[in-house]
C-alpha cells in the first residue's frame, strides 16, 4: 500500500509535467471559449429555476422552460459577441476580463428583462416570458460561475507553474501605495521565479496595521529588524516609492544591507514597458542611490538669464561632465551650443544621447558638434573667429593621476598650455565669460596632475577684464564618470573580483554629475571675474566602505564572495583630498552649496614669465626640470608616493 502511496504522486508529478510542457505555450481558441460560456448560460437557468422553486423540481416543466433557456443564452451569446467577453486569455484573467464579462452579462439580464416586462404588460405568451427572479438568479449565478471557472483555470494554471520555478525569495515591499501594490502583482505574476510578500513597510502611520492585498502593512522599525528577518526568512526589499527623500532612502537601503537583504528599486513610471511593470524592470540599488543628497535648487531665472540666446561653448564636451553641462546649458534654450572635444567616437555619442533624448530633441538643433583639440592654437583661432562665443565652460582636461605622473609633458600641454590657448582666445574675441572646471586635487597638490589644474586656475585668475569674467570651479570626485573608481569597482564585482583599493584609510569627496553640474552653471551665472567657487561636497567617504556597499549591493559578502584587497597608493595619490590648501580660507555667497575661496593674488606679468619657462623646458624632454618649475610656481606642491619627490628635498 505504502509503494503504492508513492506511485501516485510520481504519476500526478509527471503527468502535470507532460501537461505543462505540451501545453504551456498553446492557448484555448476564442470559439471554444464561447462555446463554453454558452453551455454555462444554458445549463445555468435550468439551476435558476431550481433555485426559484426551492429545489422543488417537481414543479419544473422542462417543455416549457427549454426554450426560455435557448432564447436567454442566444440574448447572453449575441451580447458576448458584443463586448467580446471570451477573448482574454483564460490563465491571464484580470480586473478587464471581469469587467467585459460583467458588462456582457448585465446588458444580456436588462435585455431579457425588459423583454419579459414588455411581454407581460402586452399579455403575450412568449419564450421570453418568465419569473423576474429566475432572470436575477441566473444573471448572478452566470457571472459567478464565469469568473469562478477562469479563476480556477488561472489558480491552477499558477499552481503548476509555481512548482516549476526557480526557487524564489521572500519580499518585504518598502511603500504601501499604488506602485507598491503593482510591484507585488509584477513579483506574483513572474513566470520564472518565486515570491512570497512577508510585508508591506511604510512610513505613513495611517497605511500601518492595515491589510493590503492580503499582506500585512507595518512600520519599517517593525520590519527591518534582525528578530523580524530571521522569523520570516526575508531576503528581498524592494523600494517601490518614487519620490522617497534621498536622506530617508540611503537609510532604508543601509538598514537592508546590515540585515544582508538584497535591494531593488521600482523604476520611474515613464521606464515602464507600455505603461505595465515586470519582475525584471525591478533595478539593483546603485552606490550612487546611497550617496544622492538633497536636490539642489538652482536659480534658474539667473542662470537662464546668462545663457538664453547667447553662444555658448564647451571643451571637454564629450567627457562626463562636459556632457552633462552641455545637455543642461541646452534647456536654457542658447541661440547656439558649441560642443567640442577631440574624441570623436565620445562626441558622436553624445550627439545621439542628445538628439534621442525626449527632453531634449526639440532642441537638439541648437547644438553643434566640432571635433578639434584645444592644443592646436590655430584650428582654436578659426572657431573663435567662426562661432564668436559668449561663454565658454572649459572642462577639457587630463585628469588620471598616476597616468600623468608618468607623462608631465601631456599634462602640462593640455592642462596648462590648451587652457592658456582658450583663455588667450577668449580675450581676444571679447567672450564675455570663461567659466573653468577645476578640481580639489588643485588644492595642496601631491601629483603632476593636481599642480597643472592649479597652474591653470592661477593663469586664468590673473586674466580677467572689463571683457571677459574668468570664473573657476573647483570640486572632488564625481560619481560614475570617467576615471571613477565606481565603474572600476563595478566591473572587478561582475569579474568576481578581486576588489582593489590603494589604502584603507583613503577617502575622497564625491558628487553626483548632475549636482556638480547644476553649480557650475550657477557659479558661472553668479561670477563677476578671479573667482575660485567652491562646492559643498559633503562628508568625505572612505573608499574602503564605498567598496563593501558595492560588494554587498551586489547581493554578495565582502571578502567572503569578493575579495578586497590592498594594493598600495599609486604615484601622485594622497589619503585625503582637501578643499581649500594652507593659506586659503573660504566665504559664503547666496547659494548655500557654493562658497567662494579667498585664495592668495598672483601678478598676471610674473606668471606669464613662468608660463614662458614651462614652454621651453616642455621641449627639452625632462620631466625633472618641468616638474621642478612647477613647484615653483605652485609653492605648495609636495609630490607623494612618486619619482619626483626628491624634488622636495
Amino acid at each position: 500500500m505504502s509503494e503504492l502511496r508513492l506511485y501516485i504522486p510520481w504519476f500526478l508529478k509527471n503527468w502535470l509535467k507532460r501537461l505543462y510542457n505540451n501545453y504551456s505555450n498553446r492557448f484555448v481558441p476564442q470559439w471554444l471559449v464561447l462555446v463554453f460560456d454558452l453551455v454555462i448560460i444554458f445549463f445555468t437557468f435550468y439551476v435558476a429555476f431550481a433555485v426559484r422553486l426551492n429545489f422543488e423540481l417537481e414543479g419544473l416543466r422542462l417543455e416549457k422552460e427549454t426554450p426560455q433557456a435557448f432564447f436567454v443564452t442566444l440574448v447572453y451569446g449575441l451580447s458576448f459577441l458584443v463586448f467580446r467577453s471570451y477573448s482574454g486569455i483564460i490563465r491571464h484573467t484580470g480586473l478587464n476580463d471581469a469587467y467585459r464579462i460583467f458588462q456582457a452579462t448585465a446588458t444580456a439580464f436588462v435585455v431579457t428583462l425588459l423583454l419579459g416586462m414588455t411581454a407581460r404588460f402586452l399579455n403575450m405568451q412568449t419564450p421570453w416570458t418568465t419569473s423576474y427572479a429566475v432572470y436575477l438568479i441566473h444573471f448572478l449565478l452566470a457571472y459567478f460561475i464565469l469568473m469562478g471557472a477562469r479563476v480556477v483555470v488561472k489558480t491552477v494554471f499558477a499552481q503548476v507553474i509555481r512548482s516549476r520555478r526557480d526557487k524564489g525569495h521572500r519580499v518585504i515591499i518598502f511603500g504601501a501605495g499604488a506602485s507598491g501594490v503593482l510591484a507585488r502583482n509584477a513579483l506574483v505574476n513572474d513566470p520564472g521565479t518565486i515570491y512570497d510578500m512577508v510585508a508591506f513597510t511604510d512610513d505613513n502611520p495611517g497605511k500601518v496595521n492595515k491589510m493590503l492585498e492580503g499582506v500585512p502593512v507595518m512600520f519599517p522599525d517593525n520590519v527591518l529588524n534582525e528578530t523580524f528577518v530571521k522569523r520570516s526568512g526575508a531576503d528581498l526589499l524592494i523600494i517601490s516609492i518614487q519620490n522617497l527623500d534621498p536622506e530617508r532612502r540611503a537609510e532604508v537601503i543601509e538598514k537592508a544591507l546590515e540585515l544582508d537583504l538584497e535591494v531593488k528599486v521600482v523604476p520611474p513610471l515613464d521606464r515602464w514597458v507600455h505603461g505595465q511593470l515586470s519582475s525584471t524592470q525591478l533595478q539593483k540599488v546603485r552606490i550612487e542611490d546611497l550617496m544622492e543628497r538633497q536636490r539642489i535648487t538652482l536659480d534658474s531665472a539667473n542662470v537662464a538669464a546668462d545663457l538664453r540666446d547667447k553662444v555658448v561653448m564647451v571643451t571637454g564636451a564629450a567627457g562626463s561632465i562636459g556632457a552633462e553641462i552641455a545637455k543642461q546649458a541646452l534647456t536654457f534654450c542658447p541661440k547656439t551650443i558649441i560642443l567640442l572635444d577631440q574624441a570623436e567616437s565620445a562626441l558622436y555619442d553624445l550627439q545621439y544621447e542628445i538628439e534621442s533624448d525626449n527632453a531634449l530633441k526639440d532642441i537638439a538643433h541648437l547644438a553643434q558638434y566640432i571635433v578639434a583639440n584645444i592644443k592646436d592654437g590655430y584650428r582654436m583661432q578659426q572657431i573663435f573667429s567662426q562661432h564668436q562665443p559668449n561663454i565658454v565652460y572649459h572642462a577639457a582636461a587630463y585628469k588620471h593621476v598616476p597616468l600623468m605622473e608618468s607623462f608631465p609633458y601631456e599634462a602640462l600641454l593640455t592642462n596648462v598650455l590648451g587652457t592658456k590657448n582658450i583663455a588667450d582666445l577668449a580675450i581676444q574675441h571679447k567672450t564675455e565669460k570663461f567659466v573653468m572646471v577645476s578640481t580639489d586635487k588643485a588644492v595642496n597638490p601631491t601629483n603632476v596632475m593636481g599642480a597643472s589644474k592649479r597652474i591653470a586656475e592661477i593663469y586664468t585668475q590673473t586674466m580677467s577684464n572689463d571683457h571677459t569674467q574668468f570664473i573657476t570651479t573647483r570640486f572632488g570626485n564625481v560619481l560614475d564618470s570617467n576615471g571613477s573608481v565606481i565603474p572600476l569597482f563595478r566591473k572587478q564585482i561582475e569579474r568576481g573580483g578581486p576588489v582593489t583599493i590603494t589604502h584603507k584609510q583613503i577617502t575622497r569627496f564625491f558628487m553626483m554629475i548632475s549636482e556638480a553640474c547644476n553649480l557650475v552653471l550657477e557659479a558661472g551665472a553668479m561670477g563677476k571675474g578671479g573667482e575660485i567657487f567652491l562646492f559643498d561636497m559633503g562628508e568625505p567617504v572612505r573608499i574602503i566602505d564605498l567598496a563593501t556597499k558595492m560588494i554587498r549591493l551586489s547581493g554578495l559578502e565582502p571578502n567572503k564572495d569578493i575579495l578586497i584587497r590592498e594594493i598600495g597608493l599609486r604615484p601622485g595619490e594622497k589619503l585625503y583630498e582637501e578643499v581649500l590648501n594652507n593659506e586659503e580660507n573660504s566665504l559664503p555667497t547666496y547659494h548655500p552649496k557654493i562658497m567662494l575661496a579667498r585664495v592668495r593674488p598672483n601678478e598676471q606679468q610674473q606668471v606669464e614669465q613662468q608660463l614662458d619657462a614651462l614652454r621651453i623646458l616642455i621641449s627639452r624632454d625632462d620631466d625633472f626640470k618641468l616638474v621642478a618649475k612647477m613647484k615653483e610656481m605652485v609653492p605648495e606642491y609636495r609630490s607623494e608616493n612618486s619619482v619626483f619627490c626628491q624634488l622636495d628635498k
